[in-house]
């Protein structure tokens, strides 16, 4: 991304730039999209690229929005994180190097993994405004 973090941080609100650009996490149960039931498309806040489908969400009980597999596989980065003593895998979106959340090996088939990740990391696009945002090769997903 171009963007400078002074433009982020006037584009994006405090929670969402604590969050995608310093690493932070928001509080489960108290977020946009952990209960979000709409069909759509997640994107990242920062770049605006297609993240996660609503189609391989789930509810995994920890208050976070989870998915069990990405829309773009090679838009997800993952890394190594050994903060707070342990050792997780860290994801990011490698176009706008936002920070996600996390990916465990506990999920639901067919993937058994659990993208826990962040709201404030995400913009929701619902599939009426798929076309208007630019996002209509992914309509056929909810047809």
């Amino acid at each position: 991304m171009s963007e400078s973090r002074d433009d982020l941080r006037q584009r994006l609100s405090p929670e969402q730039y604590r969050v995608a650009c310093e690493c932070g996490t928001e509080p489960p149960f108290d977020n946009a999209y952990w209960d979000n039931k709409e069909p759509g498309i997640y994107v990242d806040i920062i770049s605006g690229r297609p993240l996660f489908a609503s189609s391989a969400k789930f509810d995994s009980g920890t208050g976070w929005p989870s998915f069990f597999e990405p829309l773009e596989a090679d838009e997800i980065v993952e890394v190594e994180d050994h903060s707070l003593g342990m050792r997780r895998v860290e994801v990011r979106s490698r176009t706008g190097n936002a920070h996600l959340g996390h990916v465990f090996p506990d999920g639901p088939a067919p993937t058994g993994l659990r993208y826990c990740i962040n709201s404030a990391s995400l913009r929701f696009v619902p599939v009426a405004e798929l076309e208007s945002e630019g996002l209509g090769e992914f309509r056929k997903l909810f047809e």
